[in-house]
C-alpha cells in the first residue's frame, strides 16, 4: 500500500515521536463565514481515504441568508458532509431530496459521475440560522473508480454511540472500538466524532493503518504536547495513542484507514488516479449534454450550474482549485 511519509528504517513505538504531522488548516474568510481546510495540506494529501477534510463556520445567517451551492459534478470519491449545526439540502442527479441535519450520515459515492447542489433554501431562510460543520472526500480504490453513483442516508439514530469515562463517542463511518456502521465501505475506514469532559482521555483505534486526530473545540495533549482547536494531527502507524482532553473539555474528530493504493489527482471537484480520467470528466461536463452525456442535473434544481474552472492541473497531483465566490467555495 502507498504512504508517502511512511519509512520502514525508521523505529516505532518509544523511539521516536508518535505524531507524524501537525496540520494548520489554511483558513479563508468568505465575508464573515469562515472556511479551514486541512486535506488536502503540503504535508500530507492523505489520511487513510480521507482526500478532502474543511470545517466550515461556526457561522450565523441572518434571516433570508444561507448557503447556495449550485448543482456541480463529482467523480472518483464518496463525500460526507457532517453537520454540529445547522442543516443544508442536498438534491442529486439521482433524483435525491434529502436534509442534511445535525449527527446524521449522508454517504454519496460519486463513482463514475454525480452531480449534486446543497442549499440552504425554503423553511430554513425564514429565521436565524446557525451553521458549523465539516465536509470531506474519501477518495476511491482504483478499482472502485467507476462504480455506479449511490446515495445513502443514516440517522444519527441508526449510527453507533459509545458512552462512559467521561466521553461520548458516535462512529460515523467504518468501524472501531468494537462497533460498525451499517454502510458498505469502498475501503477500510473509520470517521468518529468525539466529545471529551475535562481530562478524559480516548484511545485511537489501533486495527487502522493510518490515523488523525482533528481538533474542532477546546484542547488536547498527546505526550505531554498540547493541541489547540483548529489542529490535524496524523499519528504514525503502529503506536498506540491516547488523547487527553484539556482543563475545559475538547471536541474531536477521529478519522483514517488503510492507505490508498497510489496518489491521486485532484482538479476542481474531481478525484482520479489519472489525469486521463480528470480531462475526460471535465470534457463531459463542459459539453452540458445533460439529457444524452456523462453527467445530469438533480430534478428538482436544474435551473443553473456550476462552470468548470479554465485551468487544468498538469504533472503531479495539486490541491483542490476553486472559484471564489463565497457559497461555491463551500461545496464538495
Amino acid at each position: 500500500m502507498w504512504n508517502p511519509l511512511l519509512d520502514p528504517s525508521i523505529p516505532l513505538g518509544d523511539a521516536v515521536d508518535s505524531i507524524e504531522t501537525v496540520i494548520v488548516p489554511r483558513a479563508r474568510d468568505l465575508g464573515g463565514f469562515e472556511v479551514r481546510r486541512a486535506l488536502p495540506s503540503a504535508q500530507r494529501q492523505m489520511v487513510g481515504p480521507f482526500i478532502f477534510f474543511d470545517q466550515m463556520g461556526p457561522a450565523e445567517f441572518l434571516t433570508g441568508e444561507g448557503i447556495d451551492v449550485r448543482p456541480h459534478p463529482h467523480i472518483g470519491l464518496g463525500t460526507v458532509t457532517y453537520l454540529l449545526k445547522g442543516r443544508l439540502h442536498h438534491r442529486d442527479s439521482l433524483g435525491t431530496d434529502a436534509w442534511i441535519e445535525p449527527g446524521a450520515v449522508n454517504w454519496m459515492l460519486a463513482g463514475q459521475g454525480i452531480t449534486h447542489s446543497e442549499r440552504t433554501d425554503g423553511e430554513a431562510r425564514k429565521a436565524p440560522l446557525s451553521m458549523f460543520g465539516l465536509q470531506t472526500w474519501l477518495a476511491l480504490p482504483k478499482d472502485r473508480e467507476d462504480a455506479v453513483a449511490g446515495f445513502t442516508h443514516l440517522g444519527r439514530d441508526e449510527l453507533p454511540e459509545l458512552d462512559g469515562e467521561g466521553k461520548q463517542v458516535r462512529l460515523v463511518l467504518g468501524h472501531a472500538w468494537g462497533e460498525k456502521v451499517d454502510l458498505a465501505m469502498p475501503s477500510e475506514v473509520f470517521y468518529a466524532d468525539a466529545v471529551l469532559q475535562p481530562g478524559a482521555a480516548i484511545p485511537l483505534p489501533d486495527d487502522h493503518e493510518d490515523r488523525g486526530v482533528y481538533v474542532l473545540e477546546g484542547e488536547v495533549s498527546v505526550g505531554g504536547q498540547v493541541f489547540e482547536a483548529g489542529r490535524m494531527l496524523v499519528f504514525r502507524p503502529g503506536d498506540r495513542i491516547s488523547v487527553k482532553a484539556g482543563p475545559q473539555g475538547a471536541r474531536i474528530m477521529l478519522l483514517g484507514g488503510a492507505t490508498m493504493d497510489g496518489p491521486r489527482f485532484i482538479w476542481w471537484n474531481f478525484v482520479a488516479s489519472s489525469r486521463e480520467r480528470i480531462e475526460a470528466a471535465k470534457e463531459a461536463w463542459r459539453a452540458g449534454d445533460w439529457q444524452h452525456g456523462r453527467f445530469k442535473l438533480p430534478p428538482g434544481d436544474d435551473g443553473e450550474f456550476i462552470p468548470a474552472p479554465d485551468r487544468y492541473a498538469r504533472g503531479r497531483p495539486l490541491p483542490a482549485q476553486r472559484p471564489d465566490r463565497r457559497a461555491e467555495r463551500l461545496d464538495h
